[in-house]
């Protein structure tokens, strides 16, 4: 019987990974990891994100997706009143807070990618490598066992690219150890927290990147679930930017 570890993993992203024509107004891909220890996240996450949505809604139906929220689209058209959104934001702020998660995220720029290789590897595939050896390197003083890692379904396609290249990384990487991980892809009508999540975290941290002077509610949320060091230092612990 397999033995599974304490503790799973969110994954969901911000920005597309396209390098042929990066976007002038987000040239940057992030792909954020949300580590949850399973008791924390069945007995706090969970029920903390369906009173939420009992409160905002009135069903447990409706799935987040930060792109439909702040463009106030489908479901989130409430939020086209302000008083509406302001309550919704300020309790999805507490919910961030609340949820007992550690953060480590991928930001890589498109363009100094280009500019600085002659074949520039695939962002995603960067930003999850990063994530991984993070997160094992986070973990390998816990009790071992299969780490189920999350992310959402994008298409056939590229879900088999993206399994292919999780499994090389947890071959082959700067930990120079092989990693106890593993994947699975979700639909966004799986309605997973965890990715639900995860999702809300993604955008604020590549807004934050690109304009570390400009106000950022959500990254001051955000912020003190990333991992860090002893001496409190998020970057390169979990906030990796690249290159």
């Amino acid at each position: 019987m397999p033995r599974f570890d304490d503790f799973i993993v969110f994954v969901d992203e911000s920005g597309d990974h396209w390098m042929a024509t990066p976007d002038p107004n987000y040239p940057i891909f992030v792909l954020a990891f949300c580590l949850f220890k399973k008791s924390d996240y069945s007995h706090v996450a969970v029920p903390k994100l369906i009173d939420f949505k009992f409160k905002h809604f009135g069903h447990d139906q409706i799935v987040l997706h930060e792109r439909e929220i702040r463009k106030s689209k489908g479901d989130f058209s409430i939020l086209q009143i302000e008083s509406v959104r302001e309550a919704f934001q300020r309790d999805t702020n507490q919910l961030i807070e609340d949820s007992p998660f550690t953060l480590v995220a991928g930001v890589i720029d498109k363009v100094r990618l280009q500019n600085n290789y002659a074949t520039p590897e695939n962002p995603y595939h960067l930003a999850m490598t990063f994530g991984l050896e993070r997160i094992y390197l986070h973990l390998h003083n816990f009790t071992p066992g299969t780490v189920w890692f999350v992310f959402e379904e994008r298409g056939k396609k590229e879900d088999a690219d993206l399994e292919l290249q999780f499994r090389r990384v947890c071959e082959t990487n700067a930990t120079r150890n092989a990693l106890p991980f593993r994947i699975r892809f979700a639909s966004k009508a799986s309605n997973s927290c965890g990715l639900q999540i995860a999702d809300l975290l993604a955008r604020p941290i590549g807004r934050h990147v690109m304009n570390p002077t400009q106000p950022n509610r959500a990254y001051e949320i955000i912020e003190p679930k990333f991992r860090r060091n002893p001496q409190g230092r998020i970057e390169g612990w979990g906030l990796k930017e690249f290159p």
